[in-house]
């Protein structure tokens, strides 16, 4: 299969790549070894993420630990001092704690996900042989609270798409702007409630990705791997009228790849514009609910498994990997199941059973 959007994900790789590079210039010089010896198993993005998170860890450890010692002269035999009562004080030190000159604090999953960044750094130089002890992983991980299901229901899901199309609810200085993006934002929309997509994968989408002819169109998923999902007619509609808009406007680029959802500047819309155009629409139609194209998917993972009950199609369909993943995107079900159920239990006999 061609990967016809090949520009915009070797793009974002290369710029993962730059800023972990950037990055690294303020780590141990070992950290470079670890990064490159977990090059061939992690994507740039994850070894991004893990490079924001050490260097907050050693950041921590010049200040509590080694009191003003360098970052960049910290060694591999400074590491083997640190303990696990160390990485604990760590995590209670993410509650609240400084870095840049801003005060920043962690919650249980990204405490979570710094521990297991660092357990990552000592297990790699351990198995090596260059350190003796691996004490991070003698530390427990923090317990996870379940998050609450947010998601739209069926009536704000059509308040949704009619505020995009509509402009109705929008400030006086987004108004002047949505007769221009109105067919757009209203494909972005339809296409998150209708399919599920990622917001990367929204925005990495070319014109050249869809097909008409079934309805279909090719994703680059996480890693890498790509997949051919379907859509409705209602979502071919929705896009339909947003490529025939782009056709008509001259200032429209004629390039291969063509980016598929484009800014008023004319490039490849960013996931940050994406994010705000969500939240624009989803606040005025429901202003309680903290809506994000993440949520959207949910809405679509719920809604999916409402009409399947199957949840080997929707995690299929949402690419994900593990079913325990996709459990998320339905466990509000539950809610409906006790309301359906409410009635069954009857605590008085009736006439007929007397």
């Amino acid at each position: 299969m061609a990967v016809k959007n090949a520009n915009y994900y070797q793009e974002r790789t290369l710029r993962n790549l730059d800023k972990i590079d950037e990055l690294l210039s303020d780590l141990p010089d070992f950290c470079e070894d670890f990064f490159r010896g977990i090059e061939p198993r992690t994507s740039t993005l994850t070894r991004l993420n893990y490079a924001y998170d050490l260097r907050i860890f050693f950041d921590f450890l010049s200040k509590k630990k080694f009191h003003g010692k360098a970052i960049r002269e910290i060694n591999l035999e400074d590491l083997e001092t640190v303990t696990d009562t160390d990485i604990e004080i760590f995590l209670s030190y993410l509650s609240h704690y400084s870095f840049g000159g801003k005060s920043l604090s962690c919650d249980e999953r990204a405490k979570a996900r710094k521990l297991c960044t660092v357990r990552s750094l000592f297990k790699f130089f351990f198995n090596k042989g260059l350190i003796g002890v691996n004490n991070p992983s003698k530390v427990a991980t923090p317990k996870l609270h379940e998050k609450e299901i947010i998601r739209l229901e069926n009536d704000e899901i059509s308040d949704l798409l009619d505020t995009a199309e509509l402009g109705s609810g929008l400030p006086p200085h987004a108004s002047g702007y949505h007769e221009r993006t109105k067919v757009r934002d209203t494909a972005i929309l339809t296409l998150f409630l209708g399919t599920g997509i990622r917001i990367s994968e929204l925005v990495g989408l070319n014109n050249e990705n869809l097909d008409f002819s079934n309805n279909s169109f090719v994703v680059t998923r996480k890693g890498g791997s790509q997949a051919i999902l379907y859509f409705s007619d209602e979502v071919a509609d929705a896009l339909l009228a947003y490529l025939e808009q782009k056709k008509e406007d001259p200032r429209v680029p004629k390039e291969t790849p063509s980016p598929l959802f484009l800014s008023m500047q004319y490039r490849r819309i960013t996931v940050r514009a994406v994010e705000n155009l969500v939240k624009k629409y989803a606040r005025i139609v429901s202003p309680l609910k903290k809506i994000t194209p993440h949520k959207l998917r949910s809405t679509y993972g719920t809604a999916l498994y409402r009409e399947t009950g199957d949840i080997y199609i929707v995690a299929d369909v949402l690419g994900h990997k593990d079913v325990n993943t996709t459990r998320k995107h339905y466990a509000a079900i539950t809610e409906d199941n006790r309301r359906s159920v409410a009635g069954k239990v009857k605590l008085h006999k009736s006439e007929d059973e007397t």
